[in-house]
């Protein structure tokens, strides 16, 4: 009850600065802030999750340190799109020079265009880079989302398409008959979803247009890294790219 009372009442930059103290050490390391601390804070029900200072979670540091070790995005001049911005990954991509960055939502205040991705209003080609995370089991129509996502990317262009997936489904499961908060998270873990992927998300992705390539890069790091970093080891990354049709 004093937990939640703190997190309610004290403000956000005062309340950082708590779980930073109350965190402080040096056993993980978030590469999104670049800041030691003893354990990540809990979320939901999982421990060792969100970052205490900039509030990132294990896919998040794991997207970032993917970027920065197995693509192009921080180095080359680069078009990017970001769907549904994350606060601290908008903030860092805003902040790279290399970049001419949009992020849009159709609800987020983060966002700077107000854009509904079943109907991107750019034209064909226009991106180099589109990241797309935990966005897709929002949508009623994935598919369309997904096509016009592949229309706006340039040729040779790539996305990072994420969402999540449930390895022991074979195929996606989805029911537009549930529409109560209390159903849906029920049935697809989270009240604003409204399906759970299985193991045919790549086929779905691919269906689209994109040639996908799972990369286990989490694996690739190793129990120690997967750690330190705070970040789970089978999680993929859903790498998709934009190729000559032969």
């Amino acid at each position: 009850m004093i937990k939640a009372l703190i997190k309610k009442t004290l403000p956000k930059p005062i309340l950082n600065q708590f779980n930073q103290l109350k965190y402080r050490g040096n056993q993980v390391y978030c590469p999104c802030c670049e800041k030691n601390f003893r354990e990540f804070m809990p979320y939901r029900t999982r421990n060792n999750a969100m970052c205490p200072n900039c509030q990132s979670l294990e896919r998040h540091r794991l997207l970032w340190l993917y970027f920065n070790n197995k693509t192009n995005l921080l180095t080359d001049n680069l078009k990017v799109l970001h769907v549904a911005p994350e606060a601290w990954l908008s903030a860092k991509l805003q902040s790279q020079s290399n970049l001419d960055y949009l992020s849009v939502d159709l609800v987020s205040p983060l966002a700077m265009e107000k854009i509904d991705i079943t109907n991107i209003p750019y034209a064909d080609q226009t991106f180099d880079v589109i990241l797309c995370n935990h966005v897709l089991e929002h949508i009623p129509n994935d598919s369309k989302a997904i096509t016009e996502l592949y229309r706006v990317l340039k040729m040779q262009g790539w996305a990072t398409i994420q969402s999540p997936i449930d390895p022991d489904l074979e195929t996606t499961y989805e029911d537009f008959n549930i529409v109560t908060a209390e159903g849906r998270t029920k049935a697809f873990g989270q009240e604003d979803h409204v399906r759970i992927y299985g193991k045919d998300y790549q086929s779905k992705l691919q269906q689209g247009g994109f040639k996908v390539k799972i990369d286990s890069y989490a694996q690739e790091l190793g129990n120690s890294k997967q750690h330190k970093y705070g970040i789970v080891g089978d999680e993929d990354i859903y790498f998709c790219c934009k190729q000559i049709k032969n």
